[in-house]
């Protein structure tokens, strides 16, 4: 009996840890949507970098406790017109005992208003699933419990998205994980720590024909706790160096640096100081990214 007991706690011990590190993730998101791959934060920008553009980011606390959180994230984007593009973006986290992956399929449209000006817009639409991997529970049998979170399956999902761009500004709204915000079902169970919308502000400024620097502010809603006021720059050398920092009402900051060879590849490196919250438990985060670039935006 109390082997049972100790095995239960164990088992609620890494939910309640995955829930834990999971808020933080929402604290904290892939640094890469900020300056290098706007499609995370964004489905409206899908196709606007090329007409090919592939993404495989991996991120892992750089001071690693049991149980840390694990990112690993494929996007791609395809714009088969220089006004349609279509996307794929795979998530495939771990938390703790907790696994979740989401895969969502993206339109995006792009429609000129000005010689340089372009309104934005997308829709994501896929299926996202939290469960836990039993082979990583070490007891006898299985608690009824995990049986019915792992039941509940995947379900259909959702992000939209709108943006404004022009030589030097652009302006983004998006409403993500549309499936807690629009169901109506009494019984649906929505939880807390999720990312409610995204918005962000910036304008790049030329300081002469190899530099340029961009200010940018982000405003983020988390479900169950307060929005996110961020605000930093990216600095740009030829369009293939950056170097990019960012503040956070979180009490915490992330620097991030990006290269470009021969206008394909890329690969970019982000260190972000864990939020206030939870910096006791951990160092920061450090992730990486490899991304290929295939020529142009065709025209029609």
């Amino acid at each position: 009996m109390k082997k049972t007991i100790y095995q239960k706690y164990l088992l609620l011990l890494g939910v309640l840890m995955g829930m834990y590190i999971n808020a933080g993730a929402q604290l904290s998101p892939m640094g890469n949507m900020y300056f290098y791959n706007q499609y995370l934060g964004n489905p409206a920008m899908a196709g606007t970098f090329g007409e090919i553009n592939l993404n495989l980011l991996y991120r892992k606390q750089f001071n690693e406790v049991p149980n840390a959180p694990i990112y690993q994230v494929f996007t791609g984007e395809y714009a088969y017109t220089d006004k349609a593009a279509i996307g794929l973006n795979i998530d495939l986290s771990k938390s703790g005992l907790i696994n979740f992956s989401r895969i969502m399929g993206t339109y995006a449209y792009h429609m000129p208003v000005s010689n340089s000006g372009k309104l934005h817009f997308g829709l994501s639409v896929g299926l996202s699933r939290q469960y836990v991997n039993r082979e990583d529970i070490d007891a006898e049998g299985f608690d009824p419990v995990i049986n019915r979170f792992n039941d509940r399956g995947y379900r259909l999902d959702g992000d939209f998205g709108v943006a404004y761009t022009d030589n030097s500004l652009t302006i983004q709204a998006t409403l993500l994980n549309l499936n807690n915000a629009l169901n109506t079902d009494p019984n649906f169970i929505e939880g807390i720590n999720y990312a409610t919308f995204f918005t962000a502000a910036a304008y790049k400024i030329k300081v002469n024909d190899d530099l340029s620097v961009e200010p940018k502010v982000v405003y983020r809603g988390i479900k169950g706790m307060d929005n996110i006021v961020e605000g930093g720059f990216d600095l740009a050398y030829e369009e293939k160096f950056n170097v990019f920092g960012l503040y956070h009402s979180t009490h915490n900051a992330t620097f991030g640096m990006g290269f470009k060879y021969n206008d394909k590849f890329k690969i970019t490196g982000i260190y972000s100081l864990g939020p206030s919250a939870i910096r006791s438990f951990t160092g920061g985060d450090f992730e990486i990214g490899l991304g290929l670039m295939l020529n142009k935006a065709k025209k029609k």
